[in-house]
């Protein structure tokens, strides 16, 4: 089965808030670079300030990217595609596997407490001992207690 196979039928919704997982090509801890890390948090702001995306929070490991975000204009799939183009761009190579993983939110879904698994990410993994310790995450609800 192809990529695009696994598209068909699906469809985003505006004002719908997803998770977004996507890896980088085979893996490369690509953004152990704080520049490349860097590029992928400037996209994310771009986007929201082209009203776009609103990112609730994200987590950027070395070779993938947790995004909970919501949709303001266009489709998903555009979104997820000018993250990555861009951030290719910026980084002078290809970066990203060409699929992503995609969930949408059900309304009686709690967006905290998927966002503090999402930011927990680095601590699961060993990266560091406390959120706090990692660079390369944030979070709408950080002055709520979301890192504690």
């Amino acid at each position: 089965m192809a990529y695009s196979d696994l598209r068909i039928g699906r469809y985003s919704a505006l004002r719908m808030t997803y998770h977004i997982t996507t890896v980088t090509r085979n893996r490369a801890p690509v953004f152990r670079d704080f520049h490349a890390a860097r590029s992928v948090v400037i996209q994310l702001k771009m986007l929201h300030d082209e009203g776009r995306a609103e990112t609730l929070c994200y987590v950027l490991m070395p070779d993938h990217l947790h995004w909970l975000m919501t949709l303001r204009a266009g489709g998903l799939s555009d979104a997820v595609r000018r993250l990555k183009g861009r951030t290719a761009h910026a980084i002078g190579r290809p970066v990203w596997q060409p699929n992503y993983y995609d969930h949408g939110i059900r309304s009686d879904e709690d967006l905290r407490k998927l966002a503090r698994y999402i930011v927990a990410n680095p601590l699961r993994s060993g990266l560091v001992d406390r959120i706090g310790a990692y660079p390369w995450w944030d979070s709408i609800w950080l002055d709520a207690g979301l890192s504690g």
